[in-house]
């Protein structure tokens, strides 16, 4: 024993280091990814948000033109985000009901409900007159789309632990193509009649002049429904006599075995949805606080909104899996965050510029910077959806976890446009700050939300990684 002691001393000399080296970690080869049905998956996502953003360049014509305000154009915002906000609204009552029936009967069924009612409310959209169809036809999509929660958990069912990140990435990607398509479609195809007179010249299209953007979003949705119903594959083990052994515990004929709401609200999952529902209200706050620019028409919306979905696309697509890998979640997400308050500052910047009469350089200068800020910002919406999927207690209660969250994300977005825009028109009413205080009040909440994503773990919460 001692003759073995005086081998080993023997063997240390000064180069010898104190401490030995870890044995480096195997770095894991990323599963490859089924194409198809991701891609199919991301198609059913694109069509959300090209029908719900699509109406935002010609919301604000609309509502004046209905005179829904009784003349007074200090409302319009008033009324253009509450249309805005009920398709939110009501799918904060029904989005936690449809990720529970989809752990029982399948993903695939709900997603394609989401779809068709997409396609139906388009429609009803489109051809209506007055203020109440506008808010019926809202709220018919808000109640049977109950699909983003529900293609999280099948993105998390369809990936591991190797690819996660390479699936997730494509998410915002698909949303960025959205907000592309969407504000194209509204600006460019709104009253065809006005800019193609010699093509659109039956009454019709005088009488619904936002007919045909709505029409176009709905066709889109419709062509996703039929390439889903002939392709899509279903993740969730179907129901038969013989229990299927679904987790460690539960089988799929078990109703009992199903999470409740209470164990479900575990401390990572209230940390996650918390971040998600704070990033939410300010996205959708700066979103609809951005047609409000009096300089902008609603072909320019488009354009602007439209560019910032290429840009974003791209750099999604390029650089999130690497910037996840290098930083981890955690401090992707903080980047994310931080981004509003330059967005939120350059509003009034550009305002007053604009009244100035500055160049159209510079505005077109501060606006392709807001853009390429809003790139960065969208970063967080990735990492807030590994968080949930990696936060949920079981993988049986993996729809439900998302429903939660999509919940929370809701209920925020039901009442950002229609704060966001009411606050808006009560600082220009007021003369608050000039009618800049919607402004000054967004950036303080934004640097106030960055307090929030500070107990989150540095990549997710089964890796056991802090922050240091």
């Amino acid at each position: 024993m001692r003759n073995a002691q005086n081998r080993r001393h023997s063997q240390l000399d000064e180069e010898t280091p104190l401490l030995a080296s870890p044995e480096p970690k195997r770095i894991k080869t990323p599963t490859p990814l089924p194409k198809l049905q991701i891609f199919i998956l991301l198609l059913m996502q694109l069509a959300e948000p090209v029908t719900s953003q699509c109406i935002y360049p010609f919301i604000n014509q609309l509502v004046s033109e209905l005179d829904i305000t009784g003349g007074d154009e200090t409302k319009v915002g008033y009324y253009a985000g509450l249309i805005e906000s009920l398709f939110f609204v009501t799918e904060a009552m029904f989005i936690m009901q449809w990720s529970r029936v989809s752990d029982r009967i399948g993903r695939k069924p709900v997603l394609l409900t989401g779809v068709g009612g997409l396609c139906i409310s388009m429609i009803c959209f489109g051809l209506s007159k007055t203020f109440t169809a506008l808010v019926i036809s809202r709220c018919i999509v808000g109640m049977l789309n109950g699909n983003i929660g529900v293609i999280k958990s099948m993105m998390a069912e369809l990936t591991d632990s190797t690819n996660l990140a390479q699936g997730f990435a494509f998410m915002p990607v698909m949303w960025s193509a959205g907000a592309t398509i969407g504000p194209l479609i509204g600006g460019q195809l709104a009253k065809p009649h006005d800019r193609w007179p010699t093509v659109f010249i039956d009454p019709f299209w005088q009488r619904y002049p936002y007919f045909l953007p709505c029409a176009a979003s709905a066709l889109l949705s419709a062509v996703i429904f039929v390439v889903a119903a002939y392709l899509l594959r279903e993740t969730v083990p179907k129901t038969s006599k013989k229990a299927v052994r679904f987790s460690d515990d539960c089988h799929v004929s078990d109703t009992r075995c199903q999470t409740s709401v209470r164990e479900l609200l575990t401390s990572p999952v209230l940390w996650s949805i918390a971040n998600y529902a704070s990033l939410a209200f300010l996205e959708i706050a700066y979103r609809a606080i951005q047609p409000l620019r009096p300089w902008s028409s609603p072909s320019t919306i488009g354009i602007i909104l439209g560019s910032f979905g290429v840009m974003d696309g791209i750099f999604q697509a390029l650089c999130f899996a690497k910037l996840v890998g290098w930083w981890g979640q955690k401090r992707v997400f903080q980047l994310g965050m931080l981004m509003f308050i330059p967005l939120f500052l350059l509003f009034p910047v550009m305002n007053i510029l604009a009244r100035c009469n500055a160049t159209s350089v510079v505005l077109w200068a501060l606006i392709c910077l807001q853009l390429a800020l809003s790139v960065v910002m969208d970063m967080a919406y990735g990492c807030c959806f590994m968080f949930i999927t990696s936060a949920a207690p079981s993988k049986r209660s993996l729809g439900a976890t998302n429903g939660v969250a999509q919940l929370a994300a809701s209920v925020v977005r039901a009442i950002g446009p229609a704060g966001s825009t009411s606050l808006f028109a009560l600082c220009v009413n007021r003369d608050w700050l000039g009618g800049y205080g919607v402004f000054a009040i967004f950036t303080l909440l934004s640097c106030l939300f960055m307090l929030v994503g500070l107990p989150l773990p540095r990549y997710d919460w089964t890796s056991g990684d802090d922050d240091s």
